[in-house]
């Protein structure tokens, strides 16, 4: 689904909703495969059961720091790894939410002054 032009008027807000329930959903999917690459990795490399495995790589992600101990230097590559692409995630996460927002109201704006 394109974005109205700048020329154009605001899309109406059965649209707009469109637009955020669609942005909403890819956000939460990015996050929980991200979730679940952190768990995997923690459970494998980390020797972690599945609910520290959960704990840690939401924590990670949710941008908290860790819990558990990291015994081994493969689990701590990838400790440090799986933190830096978190942080990459969770902001691109938040501005693929935000950008149907953002758009609406930068439109709004310029829609107010006839486009000039």
């Amino acid at each position: 689904m394109k974005y109205e032009r700048f020329s154009e008027p605001l899309s109406p807000r059965k649209v707009f909703h469109h637009r955020v329930r669609r942005a909403l959903t890819f956000a939460i999917l990015i996050m929980a495969g991200s979730l679940g690459i952190g768990i995997i990795g923690y459970h494998i490399l980390g020797g972690l059961d599945w609910v520290d495995a959960i704990l840690e790589a939401s924590m990670i992600l949710g941008g908290m720091g860790p819990v558990a101990a990291m015994k081994s230097d493969a689990v701590k590559l990838f400790a440090s790894f799986y933190a830096l692409f978190s942080g990459f995630i969770l902001l691109s996460s938040f501005g693929i939410f935000t950008a149907p927002w953002l758009h609406r109201l930068l439109h709004h704006f310029h829609a107010d002054d006839g486009g000039k």
